[in-house]
């Protein structure tokens, strides 16, 4: 299971990858771009699977406020993602919603990185 759980975490790595990236590619004219908004989805969705197999089957004690946090972020990550592309598909760009998504995403990195 563990393998299954590294292969997880690789693809959620993958995720941020695409989020901050597609912001940075981006940043001189602000967008939400589609591969930001693949990302956000991945990482969410990752995130609640490495969780799911470290407690369920690998035993993995985490601290539950900063996954909490996590969790809350990347969900408004995801959903500053989604509005923003949905707007922009409408002509109603709107590129303080790729700035927030971007820098939520930065800041979501930095706490599970620096967060012990």
């Amino acid at each position: 299971m563990s393998v299954v759980y590294n292969v997880f975490v690789a693809i959620h790595l993958l995720g941020m990858a695409a989020i901050v990236g597609g912001y940075f590619a981006v940043l001189a004219e602000p967008r939400v771009s589609e591969v930001m908004v693949w990302g956000a989805r991945i990482q969410f969705l990752t995130g609640l699977i490495i969780v799911g197999i470290g407690e369920g089957a690998l035993d993995k004690e985490y601290i539950t406020a900063k996954i909490a946090t996590k969790l809350v972020l990347s969900l408004v990550v995801v959903a500053l993602a989604e509005i923003g592309r949905a707007k922009q598909k409408r002509g109603e760009a709107n590129p303080n919603l790729a700035h927030a998504a971007g820098v939520l995403a930065i800041i979501t990195a930095l706490i599970a990185a620096l967060w012990t």
